[in-house]
């Protein structure tokens, strides 16, 4: 048999391997040359490479989030700009209309070109990485508006945008727009060190790439970033395989609903996730981008995946995707957008488990807390409890499904910042008990010691993670600000509160549901 057609079982795993290691030398380089905490402590980025039509081909195991999304902003890069693609030059998008998941989200792409003299005038390849920025402008600091109803209340928006022409960073024209906008970037400086940390983390992908074509050619490499693509779908196909039918209509804390069917045809091994019935487009800003719908889908579909594989494009060639145009979770211009990659896509992640059978709910939210004034601003996540499931526990303060990102360390998070931690702890009793009981979720209490604003922005504080066959489900999160003066203030999900030296913000994330 001839080479090209079968994989040698020995070389698909290095080239799997070679894929994966080029993606995480890139993340190592991000996070050893950003400047902010939320790329250098957090970890909020990810990096992967593309083939030369923009599909996934590997990636470091980073952010779902990113992961199952990013291909679409390299593919709307090629659509775009396809025939002025020109070695030495690095684009950035954070559309969430063409691939983005929220504006702070920014990807680096950088198209790579063949050293050889093969005349090929377009690139062979394409390596990205997508950081989340500090700020990138918008109504709030830090950029994640808990009350933002368009885009631009959001921040600036980066519509593959060039960064880098031959070789020339162009500070001046990327400063420009940072500042011209109705609500400006607050730390250009900070967006300006990340944005050439991310080009550096591109960089090192495409000399990683490069080196392996001189080593293997050319046309092996690209032979074996697609059998890598075919492993990944043959994989899919075989865990969807044990799957049943199901559907499932998740109610969010707005009275907004999720509603999936899931359809698994034996036959031809494939399964069909429809979301027809998906509450329209909201005025709020709980729209998740489709691109964030389909790594929601993605995330779940390779997490029933028993092997080890990269995710990648050939995971989605199994399933056919199904989302309304106009609803929340496929919005038209100019909706917004900044809770639907954080809060939304973990609602679809827990409709798409419950519809399986699978796993009951999460803590469904990423607790998403930034706080800032003109001279700090600050994004963080909290962990809370995951979902029981048929044969395993939940587990405590976790980041589940579409995050994965690290809390900053206590002594860097006060060093960096004018806050005290007075307590982080289990929040013991808000798992839901059943036969599997779900994790348990956390306290976290920050007190401030000059005037900020804060921002909550988080879900399950009114509707409780669901259990699945009679176990219970998790108990909701909560939200206050205990003042100086002792006096409470209950929150809602979404919340901006001003801060005077001396309050305390408290966070109760959810506990999963029990299962059994």
């Amino acid at each position: 048999m001839s080479k090209t057609n079968q994989p040698d079982p020995v070389r698909l795993e290095i080239f799997k391997n070679l894929y994966q290691f080029i993606a995480e030398q890139m993340g190592i380089v991000l996070q050893n040359t950003a400047a902010s905490v939320n790329i250098k402590e957090r970890l909020d980025f990810s990096c992967a490479i593309f083939d030369s039509s923009g599909l996934l081909v590997a990636n470091a195991p980073h952010i779902p989030v990113h992961l199952g999304s990013m291909s679409e902003s390299v593919r709307s890069l090629i659509n775009d700009k396809a025939d002025n693609l020109k070695p030495g030059n690095v684009y950035l998008s954070n559309n969430p209309y063409n691939g983005g998941t929220h504006l702070p989200d920014v990807t680096a792409i950088t198209p790579v070109f063949s050293n050889s003299n093969n005349n090929s005038k377009s690139p062979i390849f394409y390596v990205a990485s997508r950081g989340h920025q500090a700020d990138i402008g918008g109504i709030t600091p830090g950029s994640m508006p808990p009350h933002s109803k368009t885009i631009e209340e959001e921040g600036i928006l980066f519509d593959n945008f060039l960064l880098v022409e031959s070789g020339n960073f162009l500070e001046k024209s990327v400063r420009e727009v940072l500042a011209n906008h109705a609500y400006p970037a607050r730390n250009p400086n900070q967006n300006i060190a990340d944005f050439k940390a991310q080009i550096a983390a591109n960089n090192r992908g495409v000399q990683e790439l490069l080196k392996m074509v001189e080593q293997y050619t050319l046309l092996l490499v690209q032979n074996y970033m697609k059998f890598v693509q075919d492993n990944a779908e043959e994989a899919v196909r075989k865990a969807i395989d044990v799957l049943k039918d199901g559907s499932f209509c998740y109610e969010m804390d707005s009275g907004a609903k999720i509603q999936v069917k899931v359809t698994i045809n034996k036959e031809n091994r494939s399964a069909k996730i429809d979301f027809t019935g998906t509450s329209k487009q909201l005025n709020s800003n709980f729209n998740a981008p489709k691109a964030v719908t389909q790594a929601a889908v993605l995330y779940v579909f390779r997490t029933l995946v028993q092997d080890n594989i990269p995710l990648n494009a050939g995971c989605l060639n199994p399933l056919e995707i199904i989302i309304p145009q106009g609803c929340m979770l496929n919005p038209t211009y100019p909706a917004a957008v900044v809770a639907g990659n954080v809060e939304t896509s973990q609602t679809i992640v827990d409709a798409l488990y419950g519809a399986l059978g699978v796993m009951s709910g999460s803590q469904g939210t990423m607790n998403n807390f930034t706080f800032g004034n003109e001279n700090y601003q600050y994004y963080e996540t909290i962990c809370g409890g995951s979902g029981a499931g048929q044969d395993f526990d939940g587990t405590d303060a976790v980041q589940t499904h579409m995050t994965n990102s690290r809390l900053t360390d206590p002594e860097v998070l006060e060093t960096r910042y004018p806050v005290l931690l007075e307590n982080f702890s289990l929040r013991l009793g808000s798992g839901g008990k059943g036969k599997h009981s779900g994790g348990n979720g956390v306290i976290r209490r920050i007190q401030f010691l000059e005037n900020m604003t804060a921002n909550i922005l988080c879900s399950h504080r009114l509707i409780s993670p669901f259990g699945l066959n009679s176990g219970e489900p998790g108990k909701i999160g909560r939200n206050l600000v205990i003042r100086k003066d002792g006096i409470e203030e209950e929150l809602d999900s979404t919340a901006t509160v001003e801060m005077k030296p001396g309050d305390i913000f408290v966070i109760e994330t959810p506990g999963g549901g029990g299962f059994g």
